[in-house]
């Protein structure tokens, strides 16, 4: 019987650096960029603007690990929430990545500006930037996707007690909570850090951490994922 114990270990490891990357982001600027954009200050500070892209990427490339990783164990007890949990988190780190591309462009055009006689003229383009950039992000579209595809493997999990019922449960609430955390955001348009915000996506960003040291410790439940095995092998026998 298969344990998927290199899958546990994967997933867990990944969550821990997607959660470092997402932090670390903000490092190299010093925060958010935000409207109206200071086209002196980005222009100068490209180093830190391709070092944020690329902290970005990991950040993306290891969310899209996560649920790739846990997608064979998962589709053993619901195939159709194993993929839904894959889409949601690939789309997204597909609107992170959109977020980065973003502040990629912006620095373009903010040297664009300020070699320009008239770098007024670039505002328009550079604030429609940030625009993207702020819906785009973890704080809005890409936080909804990650809602949808966090509650979707937390409640296979907890269907099927591949984690402990508590952990799973946490997740399920802590997702409840980041969904309401995002719709906040979305109606004041406050985006970066605030208080309700940060208070409310702080039990699933615990979660997250407390569900990758329990996977790398423990891993996946043997008992439940030896309940699945009779039927697996009947299924795919000629």
């Amino acid at each position: 019987m298969k344990s998927y114990r290199g899958n546990a270990i994967a997933v867990g490891v990944l969550f821990i650096l997607c959660s470092a990357a997402s932090i670390l982001s903000i490092v190299p600027l010093g925060g958010t960029v935000g409207a109206p954009v200071d086209f002196a200050k980005l222009a100068g500070s490209d180093n830190a603007v391709v070092m944020t892209a690329l902290i970005e990427f990991v950040w993306a490339a290891s969310g899209m690990g996560i649920v790739i990783g846990l997608y064979p164990v998962l589709r053993l007890f619901n195939p159709a929430l194993a993929l839904g949990s894959v889409i949601g988190r690939v789309v997204e780190n597909v609107f992170i990545l959109l977020g980065t591309l973003s502040l990629l462009t912006m620095l373009t055009v903010s040297q664009q500006a300020a070699g320009s006689a008239a770098p007024s003229s670039f505002q328009v383009t550079g604030d429609a930037l940030v625009a993207v950039r702020e819906w785009a992000s973890a704080d809005f579209v890409a936080g909804l996707a990650f809602v949808v595809g966090t509650f979707m493997y937390n409640y296979v999990m907890y269907r099927s007690r591949l984690v402990p019922r508590w952990l799973s449960g946490w997740g399920l609430v802590g997702a409840v909570l980041s969904l309401v955390a995002t719709i906040y955001v979305g109606f004041t348009q406050d985006f970066g850090f605030t208080t309700v915000k940060d208070v409310l996506s702080v039990p699933i960003g615990l979660q997250e951490m407390v569900l990758a040291v329990w996977l790398i410790a423990k891993g996946f439940n043997p008992s439940a994922v030896r309940s699945i095995a009779p039927s697996t092998v009947r299924s795919t026998t000629p």
